[in-house]
């Protein structure tokens, strides 16, 4: 037998020894991509969002990307298919966050809540070792309670629940500002204490650190080598009120009154008054969302140049590697990195989960 296709056989069965890992809701695949890293083997992932689906495969081909709606999968499918039927080690729960987000404007209740209750099926079904929830910190707000009361009757007493923390994505080598709400629930045993900041307050992961290299923009510029580092084409009054914002960090409160939108003056300029705010060198980036290289929908414009972050910039702030290939137009790309769980924040909770399931099986 050859080296090189021994060399592949002991991969192979390495690899079908690491830890099994279910993404659920796994958009364009920033979790799935952390965990393999980490020498998890994500057997599975579900989602529904087409172009997200599609980013998913061209970046992990390894794994079965079941695009359909989640209250239309059958766990027990996965348990045969991908599963041999064996236990789950890791089950990822990352529901949509736009219900539980003080930002959601739908008034009265929104359906979309209910769809964390889907896990349920999942964890029934895999008898998962650990699971792992990820949301906004309103996922546990007082409206939200008897949902979260719903899901931990609903499991059963095989799994304890873990108080949800508040976490900072900031605080493990992110830059930017992402406060989310972290839950995990172990089988039979109390889940894992979180890890210990990896960039606490004064070790920061700044937006410098982040984009500074990148090859300088003006507006309506490409670079040649990277075409998601193309900064948008804005319109001249929005380059007149972006030369007018302070550099690094200037709002637009240092508008001169003939610049200033309507819109934004008298009690409204207290709302969304990061709207062609600029980032800041030195500072972490704000929370990226959907519309996070559009100046008029957040302080998403660039510390210096007078123009909108690039998707580019978008994909490194939320720690996408920089290999990472996107599937879509700009606006699909934009709502993939602005929907992503942040790829660090995973890579620095893996080494906790593959312990737990370590310990849980000895």
């Amino acid at each position: 037998m050859g080296t090189a296709v021994s060399w592949r056989l002991n991969n192979r069965k390495l690899v079908r020894q690491w830890p099994t890992a279910v993404d659920l809701y796994s958009g364009s695949g920033s979790v799935t991509a952390a965990l393999k890293k980490n020498h998890f083997r994500v057997v599975a992932a579900v989602d529904n969002d087409k172009v997200a689906c599609a980013t998913f495969r061209a970046n992990h081909p390894g794994t079965r990307m079941i695009e359909e709606d989640i209250r239309k999968v059958s766990p027990a499918e996965i348990r045969r298919r991908d599963l041999a039927g064996k236990n789950l080690d890791l089950l990822i729960v990352c529901a949509p966050c736009q219900p539980f987000s003080s930002q959601n404007r739908k008034r009265g209740p929104d359906d979309r809540a209910r769809l964390i209750l889907e896990a349920i099926r999942f964890i029934k079904g895999l008898k998962p070792r650990l699971v792992f929830f990820e949301n906004v910190p309103g996922l546990v707000s007082a409206r939200n309670a008897n949902l979260i009361d719903e899901l931990r009757r609903r499991i059963g007493r095989e799994y304890v629940f873990g108080d949800p923390h508040r976490v900072d994505a900031a605080d493990f080598q992110v830059p930017q500002r992402r406060v989310r709400c972290i839950m995990l629930a172990a089988r039979k045993s109390s889940p894992p204490a979180l890890p210990a900041p990896t960039s606490p307050a004064d070790k920061r992961i700044t937006v410098r650190d982040a984009i500074g290299k990148l090859h300088p923009l003006r507006s309506g510029q490409t670079d040649r080598k990277d075409a998601l580092h193309a900064a948008r084409r804005h319109q001249a009054i929005a380059l007149r009120r972006l030369a007018a914002v302070p550099k690094n960090g200037g709002s637009r409160s240092a508008l001169p009154q003939s610049l200033k939108l309507e819109c934004h003056s008298g009690v409204e300029n207290s709302k969304f008054s990061d709207v062609y705010g600029r980032m800041s060198w030195n500072d972490v980036a704000p929370t990226l969302t959907t519309g996070c290289t559009d100046i008029t929908r957040g302080r998403f414009a660039h510390p210096t140049a007078n123009r909108a972050i690039t998707l580019r910039e978008a994909s490194l702030l939320q720690t996408f590697p920089p290999k990472y290939r996107f599937v879509g137009s700009a606006s699909d790309i934009q709502m993939q990195i602005g929907n992503a769980v942040p790829f660090k924040l995973i890579d620095a909770f893996a080494p906790v989960f593959r312990t737990a399931i370590r310990d849980s099986r000895a």
